[in-house]
């Protein structure tokens, strides 16, 4: 999200539904650098301003809530952040010594096993079990029956999700540990974890996009992957930081008019509104592109015109959001 003022309304754009609120569990992803984040962040106040306990998590490691909201490091805990909205940063390792505590009963068991130079190796050397744990940690937030002690109860749990290809393989890696483990508790557990990622009725997806030619190309790309590859519905898109309409078309050739004519500060001034009229009209191409080439309805975010968002920006956003 960089910065933006509202457009004026355009044409063929559908405001946000309330159905994405009424789902257990929403995951957010896109291409790498769109705003997925700040988008994430900003459906969660959306959310928490409607009265629904809700939990933005972040996936990896990473800690964009904490900073927005000044918290200090967030980590493995469930940080409030706001009325009716929490913060949780999941660490595959974390996850991974939760999960087994829960399993084996036994705290000290765990930790033996954890200590195991052969089980390091073993968990090191398995492809996608930190996505699997994640996944399972996301499933224990949103279930209505929290194993995990003090467990809070969500109304809605909202997944900063990985970029675009790591995305769609985050997202199957449940299939994909069913498929290795055919019997047992492993496979019965990745085949609840895939059930739940496809059920329509409790969980979405929202793909953010920018209005340039390579994100257009690749939210067109990933919604045919999630829907048919992973079988997640997509719920929305959401196409950032859109220019205002400032002139139109007849305003702009009066300043292109006025341009021939002026000199200095004044002549810089209309070269660089004229430069916006043209960046705003190019990427309402964009829009009407992505709108073609994909199923699900579209809604823009406004570009705000600052470095770095805080949470007054976020509030106004999920305004836009919501």
């Amino acid at each position: 999200m960089l910065g933006r003022t509202s457009p004026r309304p355009h044409i063929g754009i559908i405001p946000a539904v309330p159905d994405l609120f009424e789902k257990r569990l929403v995951f957010v992803t896109g291409k790498g650098g769109v705003g997925k984040s700040t988008v994430s962040i900003a459906l969660g106040l959306a959310a928490a301003e409607r009265g629904l306990r809700t939990i933005v998590c972040e996936v990896a490691s990473q800690e964009n809530a904490s900073r927005v909201f000044k918290k200090g490091e967030v980590g493995f805990n469930e940080v409030g952040v706001a009325d009716n909205l929490w913060a949780i940063s999941i660490d595959p390792d974390e996850s991974l010594r939760e999960y087994l505590l829960l399993q084996l009963k036994v705290r000290a068991a765990r930790d033996l096993l954890m200590r195991s130079r052969i089980f390091n190796y073993l968990t090191a050397a398995t492809p996608g079990l930190k996505e699997m744990v994640t996944i399972g940690k996301i499933w224990e937030l949103a279930g209505t029956d929290r194993r995990v002690k003090k467990g809070r109860q969500y109304d809605l749990v909202i997944v900063d999700a990985p970029a675009t290809g790591h995305g769609v393989g985050f997202l199957q890696t449940p299939r994909t540990f069913a498929g290795i483990a055919r019997v047992g508790p492993i496979h019965n557990q990745a085949k609840a974890l895939d059930a739940f990622i496809t059920q329509h009725e409790t969980t979405g997806a929202v793909i953010v996009s920018l209005p340039e030619e390579m994100p257009v190309n690749e939210s067109a790309s990933l919604e045919r992957q999630l829907t048919e590859d992973v079988g997640v519905e997509v719920d929305r898109v959401y196409m950032n930081a859109i220019y205002p309409e400032r002139f139109s078309s007849e305003e702009a050739r009066k300043l292109e008019r006025v341009l021939e004519i002026t000199q200095g500060p004044p002549h810089a001034a209309v070269r660089a509104a004229l430069s916006q009229h043209r960046r705003a009209n190019a990427q309402r191409e964009q829009l009407a592109r992505l709108q073609r080439s994909i199923r699900v309805p579209v809604s823009t975010l406004p570009f705000i015109f600052k470095p770095r968002l805080d949470v007054g920006e976020l509030r106004r956003l999920a305004g836009e959001l919501g």
